[in-house]
């Protein structure tokens, strides 16, 4: 996708619609008008601050003690009482864990996480990753498929984490759904009967989390054996509820927005003209790619936080408070920082100043697994899968939640 033609008139910021289809579909002459009119704009819709320009973003994210992240994982849509009630009757509770924490407890936390995810740990899995992406890759041929996204970048993410984190007697289709219903739940805008069928299977999700964490039954050296072990700052074992809430962040991250990612890099690459051969033969092709694809179309779009205390953000003086909306999809399109940002560029020389895995105490702790998955997806998908081209059309479905963009299809076809 690109910005709008030369000469073509801005839209109006005023009748932004952040879930409305042409802000989905097409974003980027959207965010180029807020960048380019009110950097910092307050839109009535949402009731949030919306903050575009790069430096704005980065300098939100990196001043934790003045833009705290408390509600960083409340639900977009308010929640009526009968959902309340589905989520309670689950003994749903999510405490401040990782996104949501700036509390003490946070470094502990994530240094729990970030031990599972770091690169050494990243790049011993990369042998697992393959097998399984040729797995998946095996059973697109035997079944015909002609969808990659619910066929292999879907399911790639789910099966690896299950694979590392030593999850068990749960079908992957299983953890897909409760992981893609809890982000329709709290970032989505859906209506009242949906908001119940998505309490219902949230609610599942939850009671399987606890049941994991307080069964005694993870295996020894696994994520969830590392998280009942953890001490808190005062020296107490980590609570089930705080364990189980690190462990719904990390399954929603590791599974859906990996997924998400997986099937934009994919669709560009099959768009792009000689790039789909290029990233199965060429080394480093198919890594610099997913970093472009992570610059320009990130499956996190944006992040929230509150203000703790009056500050001065873009030249706007915001209230102690204030609800920002980061729009990180639209600060790695900043051409301040990123020339030629319509391009798809992978070589270019600061190609990893992006923000999409935010910076600061916050930042991803997944960031090195789901660029490796990302990139071992799309080589082995190009090698295994030569002929291919894409097959588009307008009425393509689009994820479109406040915080996750992402294509649902990537149709393909036998050239």
């Amino acid at each position: 996708m690109t910005s709008p033609a030369l000469g073509a008139s801005a839209p109006d910021i005023t009748a932004l619609d952040l879930f409305g289809d042409d802000f989905t579909h097409d974003p980027y002459p959207w965010l180029e008008a807020l960048r380019d009119q009110a950097p910092v704009h307050f839109d009535p819709n949402s009731g949030l601050w919306l903050v575009s320009r790069y430096r704005d973003v980065r300098q939100v994210l990196l001043s934790p003690d003045d833009y705290l992240p408390d509600n960083a994982q409340h639900a977009v849509t308010p929640l009526p009482f009968g959902v309340l009630r589905v989520l309670a009757r689950a003994g749903f509770n999510l405490p401040p864990a990782l996104a949501n924490n700036g509390t003490d407890s946070h470094p502990g936390l994530r240094r729990v996480v970030t031990r599972f995810f770091n690169a050494q740990r990243v790049a011993a899995a990369v042998p697992v990753i393959e097998r399984l992406a040729d797995e998946l890759l095996d059973e697109v041929h035997a079944s015909g498929s002609r969808d990659l996204f619910t066929s292999f970048a879907q399911v790639l993410p789910c099966r690896v984490l299950m694979d590392l984190l030593g999850i068990e007697g749960v079908p992957t289709a299983t953890l897909i759904r409760w992981s893609d219903a809890s982000l329709e739940l709290f970032w989505g805008r859906p209506g009242p009967e949906r908001q119940l069928e998505l309490a219902e299977l949230v609610g599942e999700f939850h009671r399987w989390l606890t049941e994991t964490v307080a069964g005694g039954k993870a295996r020894p050296g696994s994520f969830v054996a590392a998280l009942t072990d953890h001490r808190t700052p005062d020296g107490e074992r980590l609570d089930v509820e705080t364990a189980v809430a690190a462990c719904f962040f990390v399954f929603i991250a590791g599974q859906s927005t990996t997924g998400q990612l997986i099937a934009t890099v994919l669709r560009h690459a099959l768009a792009e003209p000689g790039m789909w051969s290029r990233v199965a033969s060429e080394d480093g092709l198919a890594g610099a790619w997913v970093e472009e694809v992570l610059r320009r179309e990130p499956p996190v779009t944006t992040w929230r936080r509150i203000t703790a205390r009056p500050v001065a953000l873009g030249g706007v003086d915001l209230p102690e408070g204030a609800h920002l909306l980061l729009m990180l999809l639209g600060s790695g399109s900043d051409p301040e920082v990123f020339d030629s940002p319509e391009r798809m560029c992978p070589h270019r020389p600061n190609i990893r100043r992006h923000l999409a895995f935010g910076v600061g105490r916050h930042r991803c702790p997944g960031a090195s697994l789901a660029r490796t998955e990302a990139a071992v997806a799309l080589e082995a998908a190009a090698r295994r899968l030569p002929g291919v081209r894409l097959m588009t059309a307008s009425d393509d479905p689009m994820l479109g939640l406040l915080s996750f963009r992402a294509p649902l299809r990537v149709s393909v076809e036998s050239t």
